[in-house]
This record gives structure tokens, C-alpha cells and sequence, in this order.
């Protein structure tokens, strides 16, 4: 049987087209920030074709005009919905999402007040805001630091990224805007 360049480059064309589709398949069931570890071990593609494929990808979300944009911070790469469709997003979300409906309301509390003391929490939301809290602090959404018998709580620059807010400054701003829509 003879193989010729052409079928050659088919096949790698076709190779390569599969592993994009494996990537776009994890950034897109994450959901969340992917250290090049996790990409590699997901996909099973060695790190300098797992960064080729990014970037393909990036270029692909661009010139296909689409929704959807990958996002690079700190070396962690992240597939998310473009800043001007995510008014689309928070009307999907509902009680039933990631988080519970009792998890939004104590993380809303802490964006409004922050800095407060998670004792203030506590008083205001029960004890099950020690779970909250403490996944919060697991997805990196907050800081927390102590001070005296309890801990400050603060928004943590990774909540900006989570909930793709461009305003560090007046984080409720673009969120009344998106539910206005």
C-alpha cells in the first residue's frame, strides 16, 4: 500500500482537528480556570501541542465572531462566555446552579459588606455559613484573614474572574446592569 504526502497530511490534519475538539470539550465541561497540568492530563496531548491547540482555539473563537472567548490569567487557561452575552448568562442562572440558593445569598452579603467578619456572617446566615465560607475560600473566590477570635472576609481577585466583572471597584455595578437587561 502506498502513503502518500498528501494522505499523510490528511491524517495529521484530521489528528489535529480531533485533539481541538478534546480540548474545546474540557475548557467547555470545566468550566473554571485549567492549569497546563490539568489540560495535559485531561486530554492526554503533550504540553507543547496541548499550547499550539490554545491558541488555535482563540483564533478559531475570534474569527468564527463567536460567544465565546479563552481566557489566559496566571498561566491557567479558561473557556468562557465573551463580557458583552454574560447579561444572558446570569438570566439562566437560577437557584439550581452551581452554587445554592443559601450559597448566593451568603456570598452576596460578603461582595455588599466586605470587608466583614465572618462572625457577622455567622450571626446573619447561620451556621451552614461555615460551609459556604469555606467553599468559597476553596474555589479561591475569597480571602480570608484572620483577626482576633474570627476571620475578615474580602472578595479575592479570582470572584472578578469567576463571575467575569471587569470593576474591581464596584463589583455589584455590572451585576445590577446584566439583571436590568
Amino acid at each position: 500500500m502506498d502513503v502518500s504526502s498528501k494522505t499523510i497530511s490528511e491524517i495529521d490534519e484530521s489528528k489535529e482537528k480531533e485533539d481541538l475538539k478534546k480540548l474545546e470539550a474540557v475548557f467547555f465541561v470545566s468550566g473554571r480556570f485549567l492549569s497546563m497540568q490539568e489540560l495535559i492530563t485531561f486530554t492526554d496531548l503533550n504540553p507543547l501541542i496541548v499550547k499550539e491547540l490554545i491558541e488555535k482555539l482563540r483564533e478559531k473563537c475570534e474569527k468564527e465572531d463567536s460567544a465565546m472567548e479563552i481566557i489566559e490569567k496566571n498561566g491557567l487557561w479558561k473557556m468562557d462566555v465573551r463580557q458583552e452575552y454574560s447579561y444572558i448568562i446570569n438570566k439562566l442562572a437560577t437557584g439550581s446552579a452551581e452554587f445554592s440558593k443559601a450559597e448566593q445569598e451568603t456570598l452576596a452579603i460578603i461582595a455588599y459588606k466586605q470587608p466583614i467578619k465572618q462572625s457577622v456572617i455567622i450571626k446573619i446566615r447561620g451556621n451552614k455559613a461555615y460551609d459556604h465560607i469555606k467553599k468559597f475560600v476553596e474555589l479561591n473566590l475569597l480571602k480570608k484573614k484572620k483577626v482576633g477570635h474570627t476571620h475578615e472576609l474580602s472578595l479575592n481577585d479570582d470572584f472578578y474572574d469567576y463571575f467575569n466583572i471587569d470593576d474591581p471597584d464596584n463589583p455589584l455595578k455590572k451585576i445590577e446592569e446584566s439583571l436590568k437587561k
